[in-house]
C-alpha cells in the first residue's frame, strides 16, 4: 500500500483495504490514504470510472470491504499553453455573453494528449480571445463537448456568469439536445428510451461500455425513415456523458453508421451476402466517420433569459449517405 505522503509511478495508487476496516464509502477511504489528492478531484476520477475495486467501476459512495483490492489513475494535469490560430469557423450566433458554432466534423473541440492545435478552441482563442475561464487553462469557455468526429451545434461561453449559468442547464438537464444518426439495421418499434448505466471500459480506457454501476444514462430515439439496411434517427438526450449515444445505439444493436470504434464500420460487413457486402462497402466509402449530427441546441439565454434554440443542416457527406439511401427505396 502507498502511503500518504509517496507519489506512486506514473500517478497509479493501489492498495488493499485494511482487515480492520469498518464499513466506509469510497471517496471518504481513499482521501485518507492519498492525502495529496482531494476528495473533490477524487469524486471525479471515480466518475469517470478510473477507480476500479477488485476490477471494476464502481461509485464513490461504494462501501469498502476488508481485503477489497483497489486501483486508482490521476491523470497528469497538461500544462500546454493555447495557441490561438486562424481556424475558419461557422458561427450561428453571437452576442456579448455567448456565441453558437456549427462545429466540422474532425476538429477536436479543446487541446489535449496528441492534439494540442488545430481544435475548437485554438480557433475560438483567435477569433475573440476572450473566454469564460471556469473549464479551466485547457477549455476556455468549453461549456460541453462534441466528439471528434460528430458534427453540430455547441454553445460557448464568453464571460464565467454565463459559462455557470448555461453549465448549470446542462446538469439540471434543462437543455434541449436533438441528433440526428444513421444508423445500422431496421428497427422494430418506432420510438424508444435507452437507459443504462455507463463507465469506461477497464480494458480500453478511451472507451465507454454499458456495466452495472457508473453514469445513468439515458437516450430517446424517434425512427424518422427506414431504408434497405439503415434507419435514420432522431435522438434526443436526457444525460449527456462521454460517447452516450454511440454506446447506447451499439448496445440496442443499432450502431451509428460509419464508427469504427462501437461496432458500425467494418464489423457489420461479415454477416451480409455479397451482394449487400458490395452494398455496404460503398456506403462506407461515401463517409470516414460516424453519421451522427447535433442538430438542435436549446437553452435559456444567461443574461437576456429568454429561451433561443438553434437548428442546423446536415452537413454535406451525411447529405450524400441520405441521398445514395433514399434512391433505393425509389
Amino acid at each position: 500500500m502507498f502511503k500518504s505522503e509517496e507519489t506512486p509511478p506514473e500517478n497509479l495508487f493501489e492498495l488493499v483495504v485494511p482487515g480492520n476496516t469498518a464499513k466506509e464509502r469510497l471517496d471518504k477511504f481513499l482521501t485518507r490514504f492519498i492525502s495529496s489528492v482531494s476528495r473533490a478531484r477524487l469524486q471525479r476520477v471515480i466518475s469517470e470510472g478510473l477507480v476500479l475495486v477488485d476490477g471494476q467501476p464502481v461509485r464513490a459512495s461504494h462501501q469498502v470491504l476488508p481485503d477489497q483490492k483497489i486501483s486508482v489513475c490521476i491523470p497528469k494535469p497538461e500544462k500546454v499553453d493555447i495557441v490561438a490560430e486562424n481556424i475558419p469557423l461557422n458561427i450561428v450566433y453571437e452576442d456579448e455573453s455567448l456565441l453558437v458554432v456549427n462545429k466540422k466534423a474532425g476538429m477536436v473541440v479543446h487541446p489535449a494528449f496528441a492534439n494540442y492545435t488545430g481544435t475548437l478552441v485554438n480557433a475560438l482563442m483567435h477569433y475573440c480571445g476572450d473566454l469564460s475561464s471556469v473549464g479551466g487553462r485547457q477549455r476556455p469557455g468549453i461549456v460541453h463537448r462534441l466528439d471528434k468526429d460528430t458534427s453540430g451545434l455547441m454553445v460557448v461561453a464568453k464571460n464565467d456568469l454565463a459559462h455557470q449559468y448555461l453549465s448549470q442547464q446542462f446538469q439540471d438537464k434543462t437543455t434541449e439536445r436533438l441528433y440526428r444518426a444513421i444508423v445500422w439495421h431496421r428497427f422494430d418499434k418506432t420510438e424508444g428510451r435507452i437507459q443504462t448505466y455507463l463507465a469506461r471500459s477497464p480494458k480500453n480506457r478511451k472507451r465507454m461500455t454499458v456495466q452495472p454501476v457508473g453514469k445513468l444514462s439515458i437516450t430517446n430515439y424517434r425512427v424518422l425513415e427506414v431504408y434497405r439496411m439503415h434507419s435514420l434517427v432522431e435522438l434526443k438526450l436526457e444525460t449527456g456523458r462521454t460517447h452516450q449515444i454511440r454506446v447506447h445505439l451499439s448496445y440496442i444493436g443499432h450502431p451509428v453508421f460509419g464508427d469504427g470504434e462501437y461496432g458500425g464500420r467494418h464489423r457489420q460487413i461479415g454477416s451480409l451476402n455479397k451482394s449487400d457486402e458490395l452494398y455496404a462497402s460503398e456506403l462506407l466509402g461515401l463517409l470516414d466517420r460516424q453519421a451522427l449530427h447535433a442538430k438542435t441546441l436549446g437553452f435559456l439565454h444567461p443574461v437576456k433569459l429568454e429561451y433561443m434554440r438553434f437548428n442546423s443542416e446536415l452537413p454535406a457527406d451525411m447529405q450524400l449517405l441520405l441521398q445514395r439511401l433514399r434512391s433505393e427505396n425509389q
